[in-house]
C-alpha cells in the first residue's frame, strides 16, 4: 500500500547573509512580499497540495517563524473588540486550515543535506516534500501541487527544474536528464554547482522536492562536500542506482528571493497584481516614467 504525501520539511535555519542588516535579528524567510512573509507562501503552496504536517528546521535567531504560525490571543481579543473582522480573519487563517506545524533544531550550519536529515525522527518511513522558501514560485496551479500529483502516479522522488543559463550552473545542483526536452524526465544523473564546462545539462533543481525517505540512509553516508557542507543533491544521487528519480519542469514564474534583485522582482510584480493596492501601485509606477 502506497504512503500519501502529507509531510513537507521547510529548512529555515540559514542565516541570510546577503540581506544584511534586515536579517541581522530577523528571520529572511520571514521577508514580506507586500503584506505576506516568504515562508507563508511556501506553506500555502504545500498546503494547496494537501499537505497537512509542515516540518519547519530552524536555528538560533528563528522564533519569529514559530510565532508567525502561533495565535496570538491579544491581538485577536483586540482585532474582535475593535470589530476589524476582516484583519482579524487574517490573522486567524496565517496557518492553512487542517494544518499543524512542528519544528526541529538545526545546531550546526553543516548544509541543506543536514537541514532535510535532521527533519527524520519526524518524517519517518514516509515519502516528503522539501520547499526553500527563497524560491517563490507564483504558478496555477501551484507547482507542488502539480508535484505531488506527478508522485502519486509515479511512486518516486520528483525535483523541480528549470533550465538556466549555462554560466550561472556553478549556483545550482544540475540534473544529467534522459529526455531533457520533457516536461517530465528520469534522471540519471546529479551534480553540485558544476562549472559551465562540466555541466551535463542547463536543467537547474530549484527549491522544490519531493523524496521518499531512501534519501536519509543516502544522507546519513553523504561525506561533506563544498563547504564541508552535506549537499542535499548529493544525497539524492546517492539514490538513483536504487529508485527512479524524475525531473520535472516547473511552470509559473519562479523568483529567487534570494538574491536582492529577486526579491525586488518578486515584490513589483506580485504587488501589481495585490487586491488592495495593485491599482495604485501600477499608477505609481507609471508616473515614474513621466
Amino acid at each position: 500500500m502506497t504512503k500519501p504525501l502529507r509531510k513537507a520539511v521547510f529548512p529555515v535555519a540559514g542565516l541570510g547573509s546577503r540581506f544584511l542588516p534586515a536579517t541581522k535579528a530577523s528571520p529572511k524567510e520571514m521577508l514580506p512580499i507586500v503584506d505576506k512573509p516568504l515562508i507563508q507562501y511556501a506553506v500555502e503552496e504545500a498546503a494547496a497540495a494537501g499537505i497537512t504536517d509542515m516540518i519547519f528546521v530552524t536555528g538560533r535567531n528563528k522564533r519569529a517563524i514559530e510565532d508567525h504560525f502561533d495565535s496570538v490571543h491579544e491581538l485577536e481579543s483586540e482585532l474582535a473588540a475593535k470589530g476589524k473582522h476582516e484583519l482579524l480573519d487574517l490573522a486567524q487563517s496565517v496557518l492553512p486550515p487542517g494544518c499543524r506545524c512542528m519544528y526541529i533544531r538545526q545546531s550546526e550550519p553543516l548544509g541543506l543535506g543536514h537541514a532535510v536529515l535532521c527533519a527524520q525522527p519526524i518524517v519517518g518511513n514516509e515519502p516528503f516534500a522539501v520547499l526553500l522558501a527563497d524560491d517563490l514560485i507564483a504558478a496555477d496551479p501551484p507547482v507542488m501541487r502539480s508535484m505531488a500529483e506527478l508522485y502519486a502516479a509515479e511512486q518516486c522522488s520528483v525535483l523541480g527544474v528549470l533550465d538556466v543559463p549555462r554560466e550561472q550552473t556553478g549556483s545550482y545542483g544540475i540534473v544529467e536528464a534522459k529526455k531533457p526536452k520533457e516536461r517530465v524526465t528520469e534522471i540519471v544523473g546529479l551534480v553540485e554547482k558544476p562549472e559551465p564546462a562540466n555541466a551535463p545539462s542547463t536543467l537547474a533543481v530549484v527549491g522544490r522536492y519531493v523524496l521518499t525517505p531512501a534519501v536519509f540512509e543516502s544522507l546519513a553516508n553523504a561525506k561533506p562536500g563544498r563547504g564541508g557542507e552535506i549537499q542535499l543533491t548529493d544525497g539524492i544521487a546517492g539514490v538513483l542506482g536504487r529508485e527512479r528519480v524524475l525531473a520535472m519542469r516547473l511552470h509559473g514564474r519562479r523568483y529567487d528571493c534570494g538574491s536582492k534583485l529577486g526579491y525586488l522582482e518578486a515584490t513589483v510584480e506580485l504587488g501589481l497584481h495585490h487586491p488592495e493596492v495593485g491599482a495604485d501601485f501600477r499608477r505609481y509606477l507609471q508616473s515614474l516614467k513621466s
